[in-house]
């Protein structure tokens, strides 16, 4: 697999990293991103709602849970996250909503910064919220440090991280649609799980290319079968383990058989000599 950058990569200001720490920036980086896009909206801001192991599998699976509590509780003690369990449903769930504390952030910008009127120091706390989409066009870019789907790059503009999503989600339509068709299945794209199990696959390096020879080789040996063909499934044919075993076995099948040894010929046309 090839470890150089051919995908969207994690990004980060040094200045944030100086300000912060490189663990503590990278966090509140992809906060912010996936802050851009949240449709969890409590008390005026937006909110992420994530677990540690959410932060584990889907945003940083190269570094440990420890070592993500340690950068996320480093963050809330220093006052740049907010978070919350307070939202939840129920007392019993623990796990925490996160959003940046913009005016925080700013201030500290501020005070690092060359002096200025105090009229514009106001202005820049006042415009905080609202300066997401300015600051996603400012990004530096640091190379991933691991395996594929790395979080999306934060672009240029709102509109731009819209269109990636859409973009890279695409996979998944595409995927789930071709498994439909070739199994007369009708998973959903949408499925949450479903779109999870695929994107780890593209994230590991693997190709569209890839999946439709999954799903070729399993079709063609299940299909049709009472008992097998309900493995025809996302949660079967994409799972990590399940997944490359399959791939490999698509591989095999697409040798060229081996040809029988030819038969000896004898010639009895001239008798004995």
């Amino acid at each position: 697999m090839n470890l150089l950058i051919e995908e969207s990569p994690l990004q980060v200001l040094p200045s944030l990293v100086k300000q912060v720490g490189l663990n503590e920036a990278i966090v509140l980086q992809q906060l912010h991103f996936i802050s851009l896009i949240s449709t969890n909206v409590r008390d005026g801001h937006k909110w992420v709602y994530k677990t540690v192991d959410e932060w584990k599998n889907e945003e940083f699976p190269f570094w440990s849970v420890d070592t993500i509590k340690r950068a996320i509780r480093r963050l809330e003690d220093s006052g740049y996250i907010i978070s919350t369990a307070s939202f939840n449903r129920t007392k019993m769930d623990k796990t925490k909503c996160y959003r940046i504390n913009y005016e925080m952030l700013h201030c500290s910008v501020m005070q690092d910064a060359p002096s200025t009127t105090a009229q514009s120091a106001q202005e820049e706390v006042q415009d905080a919220p609202s300066t997401t989409a300015k600051l996603a066009q400012e990004e530096v870019q640091i190379a991933p440090s691991t395996e594929g789907k790395m979080p999306l790059a934060i672009t240029k503009e709102v509109k731009s991280i819209k269109k990636d999503i859409v973009e890279n989600d695409l996979d998944v339509v595409s995927v789930i649609e071709y498994l439909n068709d070739k199994a007369s299945t009708q998973f959903k794209a949408s499925s949450k799980a479903t779109a999870r199990l695929v994107k780890g696959r593209l994230r590991e390096g693997y190709k569209l290319t890839d999946f439709k020879k999954v799903i070729d080789t399993k079709a063609r040996n299940w299909l049709g079968d009472p008992h097998w063909q309900k493995y025809l499934r996302p949660s079967t044919l994409f799972n990590a383990t399940n997944f490359e075993n399959y791939l490999e076995e698509s591989r095999v099948s697409d040798l060229p058989a081996s040809s029988p040894p030819k038969p000896l010929e004898l010639d009895f046309s001239e008798g004995e000599t």
